[in-house]
């Protein structure tokens, strides 16, 4: 088609051009080279009528169109010459008629012009006139023969013409006609080559879209296209293995999930037999400890002046251990319940439940005589408000229990959105106690991890590891800020529910002041 196209422009184009040039040879040159011929005759009529008339009555005005007709005579010769000059036979004839009049003036004109006296008519010498008349008429043959060539140029320029304009419509008609046959066979072969073998790849692909994963589709026709269907066919290759690989994994996720479900089974079951162990463990198993602390105290009550110092020593380490291990049992039991039984989720305010803690804790907030700066306006969470309260009543507890002897205790409460989880707040409780070594900042999480005797500092070692189980409980997590040497600094995370906005500074509970 490209082919086509350039040839049928470098054709048309040359037709259109030789039409054009045959067109502007006749309007501009044949046609121009006419009109002036016929100016040429008149001029020179005009001289032969202005000899006549002034040869038979002497008057000169007779001569002007004689004078005039020489100039239009030289202007029309000088305007033929231009337009015929790349015509040889037609220049040929100027020069005869130019040759023809200038003896007619030379024989004829010239001699009647002198010997006639202006004013004074004088007989006409028949011979001169007879003279003068075959000169003219050989100037008139000259003039009707080049009349009778510009003619004939015309009538063959007009032909040529013609012939040229058949020549380029039948030329572009055929070109038309190729062009329509050639966009026919381009459909054919567009059919052919193209739009089957698409055809019969689309089909194939709709076949293992179907769910037919194990057609072959294979290509035909040209190379693209070949090229095009191997890639379908890798594709499909690589579906097929995909699947079979899904399936084989859904097969083992299937058993994985049944391992789960039965898991699952087994958990629910296990957690029954461990409500049932708490139930007797919270009843059964304090039961006897309840009575060996009692009737330690009604022997020592009883029998307390028979007995000697160590008697009554060995009566209080046993009513000593037996309330210890009510505690140690209560602490258990506490823990264990972390989000299992009664797991409330509702929005808590996080300022209500430290007033919670902090009423708990009156009593050793005044015996110490702390402060406790906390911020003016604290955000809700999701959560548990007995856990959340437990939560600040052991960190605020473990502030006031592990505090200087020469030292009041100081407890900073923070809260502000977390810089690396714009979902979460950032909380700390900062004291200035005796602090926790850097080398023991994990272990204080691990349950019945105690860094001092319990003659020192009393509990049960359980309180941190209750407060990380609380935190992450409520997607969160808890650490130590080993940075900070001035005492103990617990720091943790919470998600928000609301935007609530988190105001910068604290300020100092007037309830916890004594």
């Amino acid at each position: 088609m490209t082919l086509l196209v350039v040839i049928g422009t470098v054709i048309g184009t040359n037709l259109l051009n030789q039409t054009a040039d045959m067109t502007d040879r006749l309007l501009q040159g044949t046609q121009p080279a006419q009109t002036e011929a016929y100016k040429l005759q008149a001029a020179l009529v005009d001289q032969e009528s202005g000899i006549r008339g002034y040869t038979i009555t002497a008057d000169p005005q007779f001569l002007t169109p004689y004078t005039e007709g020489q100039r239009d005579e030289r202007n029309a010769a000088a305007r033929l010459r231009d337009l015929i000059g790349d015509r040889p036979g037609l220049l040929a004839d100027l020069r005869a008629v130019e040759k023809q009049a200038a003896d007619w003036r030379r024989v004829y004109a010239g001699p009647v012009t002198a010997s006639v006296t202006p004013g004074e008519p004088a007989p006409i010498d028949q011979r001169m006139a007879e003279r003068g008349k075959t000169e003219f008429d050989h100037v008139r043959d000259r003039l009707a023969e080049q009349s009778a060539r510009l003619d004939e140029a015309v009538r063959d320029g007009r032909d040529r013409l013609a012939h040229e304009r058949t020549v380029r419509d039948s030329v572009l008609a055929g070109m038309v006609i190729v062009f329509l046959l050639t966009g026919v066979a381009l459909a054919i072969l567009v059919r052919l080559l193209v739009t089957r073998p698409l055809e019969a790849l689309r089909g194939a692909s709709r076949r293992v879209a179907g769910g037919e994963f194990s057609y072959v589709i294979t290509g035909e026709g040209p190379v693209d296209l070949t090229a095009l269907a191997g890639d379908v066919e890798g594709m499909r290759r690589r579906i097929v293995a995909e699947l079979d690989a899904s399936h084989d994994q859904q097969q083992t996720l299937s058993r994985q999930a049944a391992d789960l479900n039965a898991q699952a089974v087994e958990l629910r079951r296990s957690n029954v037999e461990l409500e049932q162990f708490a139930y007797v463990a919270s009843h059964d198993l304090q039961e006897p400890l309840r009575k060996v602390a009692s009737f330690c105290q009604l022997l020592e009550k009883r029998y307390g002046d028979q007995l000697d110092d160590r008697g009554r020593q060995y009566v209080d380490f046993a009513v000593d251990g037996a309330k210890r291990m009510q505690v140690l049992i209560n602490d258990l039991l506490t823990f264990s319940r972390v989000g299992r039984l009664n797991d409330a989720r509702v929005g808590v305010g996080l300022d209500g439940a430290l007033d919670k803690a902090l009423a708990n804790l009156g009593a050793a907030v005044e015996e110490s005589g702390a402060r406790v700066d906390r911020p003016e306006k604290m955000p809700e969470v999701v959560g548990d408000p007995t856990l959340l309260t437990m939560l600040w009543q052991n960190l605020v507890g473990n502030a006031l229990k592990f505090r200087r002897p020469d030292a009041a205790p100081h407890v900073t409460i923070t809260c502000e959105p977390d810089p690396d989880d714009p979902g979460h707040l950032s909380l700390s409780v900062t004291d200035n106690g005796i602090g926790i070594p850097e080398e023991f900042a994990e272990k204080v999480f691990v349950i019945f991890q105690r860094l001092h005797s319990r003659d020192a500092y009393g509990g049960t070692g359980i309180g941190l590891a209750l407060c990380k189980k609380i935190v992450e409980h409520h997607g969160g997590r808890i650490w130590i800020d080993t940075a900070y040497t001035d005492g103990t600094r617990f720091c943790f995370t919470l998600p928000v529910t609301a935007d609530t906005p988190v105001r910068a500074g604290t300020h100092t509970d007037e309830k916890a002041l004594t």
